[in-house]
Order: C-alpha cells, then sequence, then structure tokens
C-alpha cells in the first residue's frame, strides 16, 4: 500500500514538483497457511467475497484441493490461473496470459490478485499486477526457498528478455506476504540446494552468524529440507533461525534502498556476471548455481587482492562443494565474462561495483577491476576449484522438468521443444513447432525468436 505526498512549486520558467510515496507492507510467519483455521489470509478477501489467485501448477496439483477447500470453508469464490512458468517461460508472452485471465475476471480497482508459487511465478505475476491499470494490489505466497528468502523479500518484479535475466521489470510492493516454509516439505531437493545459495549470498556478506549455522548443519539443511522433513529438531531450530535472519537481514539492506537509488548493494553479490551467463548454456543454468559460480569466482578474486584469507575463501568455496552448488562452468569464460562485464555496467551506471566479502561476513564493493585482472583472477580460479569435490561442478546445476515443470504424454517439455516425439494412446506426434508458439515453456531465452 503506499500514500503519496507531494508538492508543486512556480520557478521562473515553470514548475518543481516533488512527491513522496509512503510505502508499506507486512510479513507474516505462517505454518499451514491453507489451514482452514488459520484466517489470516481470508481476511484479506472478506471484503470482495471472491479471489483470483495465480498459482504454479505443480503446487495446484499438490496443494489446489486443500486451497479450494479453505476458500469454501470462508465462504470465498475461488478462480485459479495456473501456470507453468520455467526460466524459458519466464517472458512477456506468460505475463499478457496473466493479463487476460485478470481482465476476464475483472478485477476491481484495490482488489488483490493471490500470488502463490516460487521465485518465477512472483516475479511474473508481480509484473503483471504492476502494468495492469498501472498499479494492482496482490498478495504473495511463496513455496520455494528462493521464493522465501528472497524474491519475497524485495518488491522487483520482473520478466526475462533476449539473454538477460529480469531486463524488464518494475517496482512493486504488495499488499502483504505470507512465509509458510511447510511448503519445504514437498520441495524436489535440487530446489532446496538452489534457494540455500540466496543464504550463502546474504550470510556470507552480511551475516557471519548465519553463515556459521549454515556451514554447520549444511547437508542436514538441505536433506531435511530445512528441517520441515523427518524429525530432526535440532536442526529444525537452526533453520527457523536462519531464515528469520536472513530475510531480516535482506529486509534491513533492502528496505532503505527498495528502488535501487544506491547501486552499491550487498545483496548483489553473485548478481555482476551470473545475470549473462545463467542463461547462456543452452539448457539453462539454475539462478542458484548461477549466482553460485558468480560467487565463487568473485571471493576468489577478492582473495588475489587480499580481501578474504586463504582460510575464509577456501571455507566459503567448501560450503559451496559440500551444499552440491556449481563454482564453475565450461560456459564461465574469458568471453562471457567481458560481455557480462559490459552489460552490468550499463546496469549499474558505468561502474561495476562488484559485492565481495570483505572479510567474511562483511563486504566490500570492486570498480577498479581490470580486464586483465579478471581474465587472470578467471584462470586461477579454475585451477583451484578443480581440487574440489566435482572439480567445481555442481549437483542438478541445469533446469529441468521440477523449474519448467511439466511434460506432454510423459515425455519431458524440454525434448519435445527441441524436436523429439510424444507418444499418446499409441499414436507418435511432433509437437515441437506447435509448442514453441504456446506458453507452457516459453520461447528460447525468454523472448519469441
Amino acid at each position: 500500500m503506499s500514500d503519496l505526498k507531494a508538492s508543486v512549486v512556480e520557478t521562473n520558467n515553470g514548475f518543481h514538483v516533488e512527491g513522496y510515496e509512503k510505502i508499506e507492507y507486512d510479513f507474516t510467519f505462517l505454518d499451514n497457511v491453507f489451514n482452514v483455521e488459520n484466517t489470516q489470509l481470508s481476511k484479506c478477501y472478506e471484503r470482495w467475497g471472491r479471489c483470483l489467485a495465480i498459482m504454479d501448477l505443480n503446487i495446484f496439483n499438490l496443494y489446489g484441493d486443500e486451497m479450494q477447500k479453505y476458500f469454501d470453508h470462508h465462504g470465498l469464490e475461488l478462480r485459479i490461473h495456473k501456470t507453468k512458468i520455467g526460466e524459458k517461460a519466464k517472458s512477456m508472452d506468460t505475463l499478457l496470459s496473466i493479463v487476460d485471465t485478470m481482465t476476464d475476471f475483472g478485477i476491481i480497482r484495490k482488489e488483490p490478485v493471490l500470488v502463490v508459487g516460487g521465485g518465477l511465478v512472483t516475479d511474473v505475476a508481480g509484473f503483471a499486477c504492476a502494468a495492469y491499470r498501472r498499479t494492482t494490489n496482490y498478495i504473495r505466497i511463496p513455496t520455494t526457498v528462493i521464493g522465501l528468502i528472497d524474491a519475497s523479500v524485495s518488491i522487483k518484479v520482473a520478466v526475462n528478455y533476449g539473454n538477460y535475466k529480469n531486463r524488464l521489470g518494475a517496482y512493486h510492493a504488495p499488499m502483504h506476504t505470507f512465509l509458510d516454509f511447510g511448503f519445504l516439505r514437498t520441495l524436489p531437493e535440487a530446489q532446496v540446494r538452489n534457494g540455500f545459495a540466496e543464504l550463502i549470498k546474504i550470510s556470507s556478506c552480511g551475516h557471519l552468524p548465519t553463515f556459521d549455522l549454515l556451514d554447520k548443519f549444511c547437508e542436514r539443511l538441505i536433506s531435511t529440507h530445512f528441517g520441515r522433513l523427518g524429525d530432526d529438531s535440532e536442526c529444525r531450530e537452526a533453520a527457523d533461525k536462519i531464515n528469520r535472519a536472513g530475510i531480516f537481514e535482506m529486509l534491513k539492506l533492502e528496505t532503505p534502498n527498495l528502488h535501487e537509488i544506491g547501486l552499491d548493494r550487498v545483496i548483489a553479490y553473485g548478481h555482476t556476471w551470473s545475470p549473462l551467463h545463467e542463461l547462456t548454456p543452452e539448457v539453462p543454468l539454475r539462478h542458484g548455481h548461477a549466482i553460485s559460480i558468480d560467487m565463487a569466482y568473485s571471493a576468489t578474486l577478492a582473495n588475489g587482492r587480499g580481501l578474504m584469507t586463504d582460510d575464509e575463501h577456501h571455507r566459503l568455496l567448501n560450503l559451496f562443494s559440500r551444499a552440491g552448488l556449481s563454482m564453475d562452468h565450461e560456459d564461465f569464460n574469458e568471453d562471457i565474462l567481458d560481455k557480462a562485464t559490459k552489460a552490468i555496467l550499463k546496469t549499474r551506471d558505468g561502474k561495476l561495483r562488484a559485492a565481495v566479502p570483505n572479510p567474511l561476513g562483511s563486504c566490500t564493493f570492486l570498480n577498479d577491476v581490470s580486464t586483465e585482472e579478471m581474465a587472470k583472477a578467471l584462470r586461477r580460479h579454475k585451477e583451484i576449484v578443480k581440487k574440489y569435490p566435482r572439480e567445481g561442478l555442481g549437483l542438478e546445476a541445469f533446469v529441468d522438468a521440477s523449474d519448467t515443470g511439466y511434460t506432454m504424454n510423459n515425455t519431458p517439455v524440454e525434448k519435445v521443444m527441441n524436436g523429439h516425439k510424444t507418444t499418446s494412446n499409441g499414436i507418435e506426434s511432433a509437437r515441437g513447432d506447435e509448442l514453441r508458439e504456446v506458453m507452457a515453456n516459453g520461447y528460447p531465452n525468454g523472448h519469441k525468436n
């Protein structure tokens, strides 16, 4: 919600306008958000008597019935737009499909759309709400680690365009965000690992006690889905501390700079070269793995400058390795490094502003890194990570059907996109060309070629 205060002053040759917009929104930790006894969500929709939800299809398949019973119990009409958003479908075409549903539903000014899903869904649906009538309210229920820890904290919403992450977007705060970590019980382990990277990001540059907990409980946090599987009460307690501290630290850093007027941003650690590199491979990297490569390389760059000790450097790289996160990739080369640097200089107003740990748990920004120093650090980095398990490669590092989410006649949608035939009732059909024209998996690299 916002409250705009403004003034207009006449000048000698015109007018001067100043406006100040108050932005306020809430976060509520709430286990079992769709339990009928929890009325916090239903109260948000009592005025309207109905709710339009934009929901990830995987989440709908798992929780759709429970959600329907919740709204039925509270006497609220529910309509669900089920969407299939992977990185390739984080596009304007997907956004427009959501806009079409909003129009068909007849969203009323101030009526909030409910957005349920991971960071990809909340980003695209949030951008649709930002654009619809120039601003439409929305409420978020993130369902992944990245969604809960990172995407839900910021007010940034966006789609990909070309080979670039989040090239088109807006700043649009939700009315409310409900944080239900119970969704992690059904999250694939690869996605738990994917989100673990965001916690390394914020803790290694901003909150050493959280980093210490991640380091202590790393494997247990991933295998128990942050304490939501099994009965490891010690891990569950540590996970709750990590999650709350991570979100709080992110909010403290983001809140004074919600519209990114200041471009030196601690939480941009890992986001200097990854925005281009993430979508460079034919099959895109998962976001957590892309930023882990960026963070690990940035740490090597910092270590080369004496900003991180050798022990700190090894400790950080070892945590990436233990978590199964990527520290290198064959496409992360000097050419990509150069292209990504040129791209980020435009985004950051001509300065590199590369966030690096200095020391571990704190942050500094590098602006004076030459092309030669970057290339030398990259060569050194690739030699260093070869000494780690898997030679620095990550586990399940690339997007698959758990990201795009979907199959056609039991054939992963990525294969159909690449011309593989599907089989239904013994009849083969090639659907690649047709599928490229729908939004189930979007367009290659996020836009229509």
